[in-house]
């Protein structure tokens, strides 16, 4: 199994220096990859409910930080030599597809290879509102824009005819290092998210709902795995070529924090033995990547977290 980072850009992710911090100790810890989250604005009146939090608060709906996703994992590039570096995931109809292609090869091309590239269809509608971004079609526009990017990542004179998005006899260069592409990570649960996956990834990338038991987590998401797989069939594509990852919503920690009435830990909380049983369990329903959400107080609290996971996590599975 492999292990990544999840990063929030506010509190201790809102300087150079911490994300600096975090990215060195990252790739010497032993993590595979680094994601960054997609938000652009945060509307003062939030209707929507976030589907990933118990009672779906948003965090960062009181303060409204946050980065651009894409000029962070630029910066990101330029400071790191090994990991890889994950969009997770990238709201696609918030950007024109001709320029979040351009975006992401040149990302590529300067980090030599290190994107991946996590896609969705979105969920804000407020946010969708204020970027005058197309919400009620929003999963057409996110199908259409990737089936772009692929088309503009790989042809030399791309073309494209769509509902949302048409270009014709455009040269687009340079193209990513990555071949065909950079791999495409598409997040999400939904029929529509499963049938991306299926058509346009590479990888299929749920999320657990935070505060869940580690043995919730893997019932469900075996469940669904077993669901994807009978659709590959269905559709005429090998299942074995569709990867599996899991983006954890909740801080890993060494706490025993309950939940519920209080019968289980949440997943990757408690010891570390905890914690490797837990990517074992995944390991062994087939899940190849597990994304985990970063916390810390202090950027040195956060450095010291990932240091830890390194030493008593990471290493010893490889060992």
């Amino acid at each position: 199994m492999r292990f990544g980072l999840s990063t929030l850009t506010h509190n201790v992710f809102s300087t150079a220096d911490s994300y600096i911090a975090v990215a060195e100790a990252a790739e010497r810890a032993g993590f595979d990859f680094m994601s960054v989250s997609d938000h652009l604005v945060v509307p003062g009146q939030l209707d929507s409910h976030y589907p990933y939090v118990v009672g779906g608060a948003f965090r960062i709906a009181s303060h409204g930080h946050c980065f651009d996703m894409l000029s962070t994992i630029a910066f990101l590039a330029g400071i790191t030599k090994r990991i890889r570096l994950l969009t997770s995931v990238l709201v696609v109809p918030y950007r024109p597809a001709m320029l979040t292609a351009k975006m992401l090869a040149t990302i590529d091309v300067l980090a030599k290879g290190r994107l991946i590239v996590g896609v969705g269809a979105g969920w804000m509608k407020e946010e969708f509102d204020l970027l005058d971004a197309n919400f009620p079609d929003r999963g057409r526009v996110t199908d259409e824009y990737v089936s772009a990017f692929i088309e503009l990542w790989t042809k030399d004179r791309a073309s494209f005819s769509g509902q949302h998005v048409n270009f014709s006899n455009a040269i687009f260069a340079p193209k990513p290092v990555q071949k065909p592409h950079p791999p495409i990570w598409v997040g999400g649960e939904s029929a529509p998210a499963i049938r991306r996956s299926i058509k346009l990834g590479n990888v299929w990338y749920p999320g657990n709902n935070s505060q869940t038991r580690p043995l919730d987590t893997t019932a469900r998401l075996a469940t669904g795995i077993a669901e994807v797989r009978r659709q590959c069939e269905a559709a005429g594509r090998d299942p074995a070529s569709l990867g599996i990852a899991l983006l954890v919503q909740d801080h890993f920690e060494w706490a025993d924090h309950k939940v519920g009435d209080g019968s289980a830990r949440r997943m990757f909380t408690g010891t570390s033995e905890n914690m490797a049983a837990d990517a074992q369990a995944l390991s062994a329903i087939g899940v190849e990547d597990v994304a985990l959400r970063l916390g810390g107080a202090t950027v040195e609290e956060a450095v010291a977290r990932i240091e830890r996971f390194g030493a008593e996590v990471i290493a010893k599975r490889k060992a």
